[in-house]
């Protein structure tokens, strides 16, 4: 066998010094990279130990503010969010038992709640929100949405059921209207809407508004109520659409609610007299009234004016109410409804709170929570009869009647 040349030997050498280069450099790179990942993973961890007390400082720090806000006294309480502690528990317990609020990781029940009320009592932007609360709008306007299905959810344990005027009624403003089962109107909100939609929304007064109908017991609690019209449709037309719903407003026959002279004086819905004195203000001991009609219309405007003042307490009470918001027109009904809702909470768990006080420093259809006996009649139309006519003219002659031999008994 012929040896290898000189130069075949250094070749075949070199050729091994770099193969058993190659292999040491990738074992070199191998242990590179296994010390990079456990560089990387002592890192992470290191991160995480560390973030944990931070994480743990701010969870405690919000709710420091929440402390200071709502559980430090009742008037502070009242002042963020229009109610006493003891209520704002309770309501918390009420929403969280829908299953549609809960708590979180990083945000519980009670904060949820003071923050979506505190928007509806103030009307203030999310920055300002983001700042008091250290929330991300995200997070924000997630609760908030939620919160508010929650509260129209237990629509129906929180909407007043009508009770009738009784016979024996001693109440100045109700016991001339026997039967009345309260007062209804409607009143207007200022929306914000798309170009396009502005000419609907736009009122008499050349505002863009959506038309609320209200309807209301003897003790300023909601009945009814149906948001979303818009602002140029008329209120009789508002009050058809409501009683033609499936869920809509409920009127038995031979009972009826107070309207205002807008309104048909048709059967359930019981209006004043057109051409006479009717407003408050026309009234005094000087002008006392001289004729049945007059009378009437003074009890009338007595008893309806339970809606205006309500309307009033509830724009002065929910400050989002009182102007436009950048929500969606479909959020912005629901938030109507929620404030409603929300009203007569308060009414129920705290009575008429400073309800005076707050009107003078201010200024889709739902569930009605009525029984309905399938047997009973209601009221499906409304248009003038001439029975329903002939008892206005009864009712104002009696009440009239009575009123004067009363004076003259003294």
């Amino acid at each position: 066998m012929a040896r290898l040349t000189l130069t075949t030997r250094k070749l075949a050498r070199r050729k091994k010094y770099m193969t058993v280069l190659a292999y040491w450099l990738s074992i070199v790179q191998l242990v590179n990279w296994f010390w990079l990942i456990v560089l990387k993973f002592l890192e992470n961890q290191n991160i995480s130990i560390s973030l944990r007390p931070m994480y743990q400082y701010n969870f405690y720090e919000r709710r420091k503010y929440i402390q200071k806000v709502i559980y430090a006294s009742d008037s502070v309480c009242k002042n963020m969010i229009r109610m006493n502690r003891s209520a704002f528990v309770r309501l918390c317990f009420r929403l969280e038992a829908t299953g549609m609020v809960s708590s979180t990781k990083n945000m519980s029940v009670d904060e949820q709640v003071a923050m979506a009320v505190h928007i509806l009592a103030h009307h203030q932007k999310q920055r300002i929100i983001n700042a008091n609360f250290e929330r991300s709008g995200e997070t924000i306007s997630r609760h908030f949405r939620q919160v508010l299905n929650a509260i129209i959810r237990i629509q129906g344990e929180l909407l007043k059921v009508p009770e009738a005027v009784p016979d024996n009624s001693t109440d100045e403003r109700w016991k001339w209207f026997k039967g009345c089962l309260g007062a209804l109107d409607g009143t207007h909100v200022k929306v914000r809407v798309c170009t396009d939609d502005k000419p609907r929304y736009r009122t008499r007064k050349n505002e863009i508004a959506t038309n609320v109908l209200g309807v209301c017991s003897q003790d300023m609690q909601f009945i009814y109520v149906l948001p979303g019209w818009e602002g140029s449709a008329a209120d009789g037309r508002v009050l058809r659409d409501a009683i033609s719903r499936r869920n809509g407003l409920v009127v038995p026959r031979g009972m009826y609610y107070l309207v205002d002279a807008g309104y048909t004086n048709g059967e359930g819905f019981l209006a004043p007299f057109r051409g006479q004195r009717y407003h408050l203000n026309d009234w005094s001991e000087r002008h006392q009234p001289t004729s049945a009609e007059e009378f009437f219309n003074m009890k009338h405007s007595s008893a309806r004016n339970t809606i205006e003042r309500l309307f009033g307490l509830l724009k002065t009470r929910w400050g989002i109410l009182r102007s436009p918001s950048y929500y969606p027109i479909k959020i912005q009904n629901r938030i109507i409804m929620a404030c409603c809702l929300l009203h007569n909470f308060i009414r129920q768990e705290m009575g008429g709170y400073d309800d005076e006080d707050d009107i003078q420093d201010g200024e889709g259809g739902h569930l009605n929570n009525n029984e309905i006996d399938e047997e009973e009649e209601l009221v499906t139309t409304i248009e003038p009869s001439n029975e329903w006519t002939t008892f206005r003219k009864d009712l104002a002659t009696n009440m009239f009647n009575s009123w004067r031999a009363q004076r003259n008994s003294r």
